[in-house]
């Protein structure tokens, strides 16, 4: 068993926590009317969108995610919301060290102690979700689920579909699949660009991830027999009617969409031991990356 295997198998109870936990966060994350910026890299930024997504959504303020190396933290924004795991990311340093006064900065983060903890007015320490390999599973997927319960949504569901997506047999055309392309809406894209990366991290496959309704515009061109399209929400009939017409592999989400991406998880965790490539441990790829210069 790798590391990557057994964080995503300890889902349950970082999941449990963080919802049981909600209420004590609650000063430190956005209010309700609050305009907020939302910075990460990578993992970290998909996480921010599908947040962004949400909170506007729900009408509880404007809220723009940004990579790091692009935010526009000049806007008029009451918060900034770093999210990194590690708190030592260069661009999240750097944008934090640009962070006009006097907007508050809360960091999320698995270190208490790191740079980006030190440069907030609030931290949230995920510590019991931290983890040992590079590749990032549990620590985002019971962020996000905290800040989904911190805006008022339920997350029993969530909880309830992760016992099956963490014993769900993985099928033979995903397992088989020469190319797998995510699909998400609205809040669940950023987790199907999130989906895309683990495989592409874990396992160097090839991997791609749309907007549902955005796929149909280029992209479909790539399916085909032996590869498949993953969408972690259902897509419109015609949609899925024309993917099958490529002979491509369609799974429509039948579970919340936060499920479906520990399912994806364990896809790539499955696609990196049949590669034999160490999913712990990608080549070119290090648990957080320090820049010497931004130039």
């Amino acid at each position: 068993m790798s590391h990557t295997s057994d964080e995503i198998a300890s889902q349950p109870e970082c999941w449990e926590r963080a919802v049981r936990e909600t209420a004590r966060h609650a000063k430190a994350l956005p209010a309700e009317g609050e305009r907020v910026a939302v910075i990460g890299c990578g993992t970290s930024l998909f996480m921010a969108q599908a947040y962004a997504q949400l909170r506007e959504g729900l009408g509880q303020g404007i809220t723009d995610a940004f990579p790091a190396s692009e935010a526009k933290l000049h806007r008029p924004y009451d918060r900034i919301l770093a999210l990194t795991r590690s708190g030592t990311t260069t661009e999240i340093i750097s944008a934090l060290q640009e962070a006009p006064d006097p907007v508050r900065v809360t960091t999320v983060t698995a270190v208490a102690d790191s740079p980006a903890a030190a440069m907030a007015d609030e931290v949230i320490c995920l510590d019991y979700a931290d983890e040992q390999s590079v590749v990032q599973t549990r620590f985002p997927t019971t962020e996000l689920l905290l800040l989904r319960a911190h805006l008022g949504l339920p997350t029993g569901d969530a909880l309830a579909d992760l016992a099956t997506a963490l014993t769900a047999p993985l099928p033979g055309e995903l397992t088989g699949a020469e190319q797998i392309t995510f699909l998400g809406a609205d809040w669940s894209v950023g987790l199907a660009h999130e989906a895309a990366l683990k495989v592409r991290e874990a396992a160097a496959h090839w991997t791609e991830s749309y907007s549902a309704m955005e796929y149909r515009h280029g992209p479909v061109a790539v399916a085909r027999e032996g590869r498949a399209v993953w969408s972690l929400v259902p897509v419109a009939d015609s949609l899925a009617d024309q993917v099958r017409a490529t002979g491509a592999y369609l799974r429509q989400g039948a579970l919340d969409p936060l499920a479906e991406l520990v399912l994806a998880q364990r896809l790539a965790v499955r696609l990196a031991e049949n590669a034999g490539r160490n999913p712990d441990r990608p080549e070119h790829l290090t648990r957080s990356v320090i820049l010497g210069s931004l130039g």
